[in-house]
């Protein structure tokens, strides 16, 4: 048994996202659809490809002014 391991224990934030999981049970449904919306949207890897060939070296010393 490890002596850091702590079973019983929940922070106060957990207890607090679990009761407002408890209710509020439709907030799961609302936080994917949220997700959905803006993050989960299909990839164009035509288009990545086409945008990595395209992209420019960076030179090295970027802030060095060329004298």
């Amino acid at each position: 048994m490890s002596i850091f391991r702590r079973p019983d224990y929940s922070s106060e934030t957990t207890q607090f996202i679990d009761q407002l999981k408890r209710s509020r049970p439709e907030l799961d449904a609302q936080q994917q659809a949220g997700r959905a919306l803006l993050w989960d949207k299909p990839q164009d890897r035509e288009a990545q490809a086409a945008y990595e060939q395209a992209r420019v070296a960076q030179k090295p010393y970027v802030y060095q002014t060329g004298h």
